[in-house]
């Protein structure tokens, strides 16, 4: 599923029910959708996730947001070594060659369409 306004969200097939439900994903608010189409799914993910910025707004609250742009990586000595010099060569900080080359691939995988539909089982 696309980004909308900064949000994701997951994708679960009912097939006892014969319909689509979904949440946003990253935030620890609890926000929801469902619709028995793909088209109905995608308008009502972007439906929820406008109720949910309204409905902060008319409380005052922030909303949460899912991605802070600070990401944690571990990894091993060796690794570490080989980010090192495949940065070095590019000419760039390690930080800035792992977001870089974290973005190509993630945008390869996002544009080829890997969204995966999970089937609820009863």
């Amino acid at each position: 599923m696309k980004l909308y306004k900064g949000y994701s969200g997951s994708i679960e097939f009912d097939d006892d029910d014969m319909v689509f439900h979904g949440h946003v994903l990253g935030i620890r608010d609890i926000v929801t959708f469902e619709a028995e189409s793909a088209e109905e799914l995608v308008k009502a993910f972007h439906d929820s996730v406008d109720d949910y910025l309204a409905f902060c707004k008319e409380r005052g609250a922030e909303p949460q947001r899912p991605y802070s742009g600070k990401l944690a990586l571990r990894t091993t000595p060796e690794v570490h070594a080989l980010l090192s010099k495949a940065a070095a060569h590019d000419g760039k900080s390690i930080n800035q060659w792992i977001s870089d080359t974290l973005a190509e691939v993630a945008r390869k995988r996002v544009d080829e369409g890997t969204t995966k539909v999970r089937t609820r089982t009863h």
